[in-house]
């Protein structure tokens, strides 16, 4: 066995998957996509292994390394090795090739993350390289009544329509509290400074793929006292935006509203982080219970989000939510 490493060229991705076959998980499938030839905007170095055989070079691994426009601090790695060329040092070397190009960013970041499912050999991998968890996520379905419904005030239409609003997707309310959300429960991995205009392009706009948003607010007596207006509107204290199916993820490589029946809707479910933990609590599990009522709901779970957690795992303990697929974890480089 001859291995030859070279920058990755047009085509490889068809050499590959015809060597490769389907992706081993949803990490490597959202990876994938990642490989592609190597440039500066956004900076990417992507190295393909060869192994030449009678003068004939197939393609039969590859790396890439990038930065992220999102939690910049850090650099997206992965590799990728055929299965039959496993544990023979192609996957080191070209780690350790990415590695090098690494230090060149011209961002001065040089740590490295990629994400793993549990118990696989790209797990194995990425702890014998060093990387170590940082963060775990689930995707959960929330099934239909698994919460029993709030009462509003007094109990009457006009006390749940006072703290229970559909609102548009543009807001600039809806989008300084999901970027202050996102921030809040991704301090373990810094997305830099979020403006609105970052948040509405990211989360919230129609290529985001954001389908429609419903925000629960606090009584407006809470906040204003007696008496106020009735132009006025209670605090903004929890979120729920849903998605069209086939939407981005969010959050890197790494994640509608339902098109067919019995399928969850894609929802990303917060709160404002001002809040105490009781009130996230009772403001998530509010909103939960709501838009989870008659139809499942898919959540993005990590671990970080300690008021979601609060809520949805007595869920899957009582089983009236499932976890969907596999952990993922992200891991990463030392500190």
């Amino acid at each position: 066995m001859a291995i030859e490493y070279r920058e990755w060229r047009e085509g490889d991705d068809l050499a590959l998957l015809e060597v490769w076959g389907g992706p081993e998980t949803d990490q490597a499938r959202q990876f994938r996509g990642t490989l592609a030839p190597s440039g500066n905007a956004p900076w990417r170095r992507c190295i393909v292994a060869e192994d030449v055989v009678d003068g004939v070079a197939i393609p039969v691994a590859a790396g890439v390394v990038h930065e992220a426009s999102l939690h910049p601090e850090r650099l997206w790695v992965y590799v990728e090795v055929a299965r039959d060329h496993r544990r023979t040092g192609i996957g080191s070397t070209l780690l350790g090739m990415l590695r090098h190009e690494a230090e060149r960013s011209p961002s001065g970041i040089s740590r490295l993350r990629t994400k793993v499912e549990p118990g696989t050999p790209g797990a194995a991998f990425a702890e014998a390289a060093g990387l170590a968890p940082i963060q775990r996520s689930r995707l959960v379905v929330v099934e239909p009544g698994a919460l029993k419904l709030p009462v509003f005030g007094d109990g009457s239409e006009a006390a749940a329509s006072e703290q229970v609003e559909d609102l548009a997707t543009g807001s600039v309310e809806l989008s300084d509290v999901v970027g202050r959300y996102y921030t809040a429960v991704h301090h373990w991995d810094s997305p830099g400074e979020l403006s609105i205009a970052t948040v509405q392009r990211l989360f919230l706009d129609d290529l985001s793929g954001a389908h429609g948003a419903i925000v629960l607010r606090a009584p407006k007596a809470s906040a204003f006292g007696a008496g106020v207006p009735a132009s006025k509107k209670g605090r903004l204290q929890a979120f729920a935006v849903s998605y069209a199916q086939g939407a981005p993820e969010m959050g890197g490589p790494e994640e509608g509203h339902a098109t067919k029946a019995g399928e969850p809707s894609d929802v990303f479910l917060g709160h404002d982080p001002e809040l105490s933990d009781d009130d996230a609590r009772a403001a998530v599990r509010d909103l939960l219970a709501l838009i989870a009522y008659q139809y499942p709901v898919l959540l993005e779970l990590d671990d970080s989000m300690t008021a979601l957690r609060a809520v949805v795992e007595p869920l899957l303990d009582s089983g009236k939510a499932r976890q969907s697929g596999a952990d993922t974890l992200i891991v990463s480089d030392p500190a």
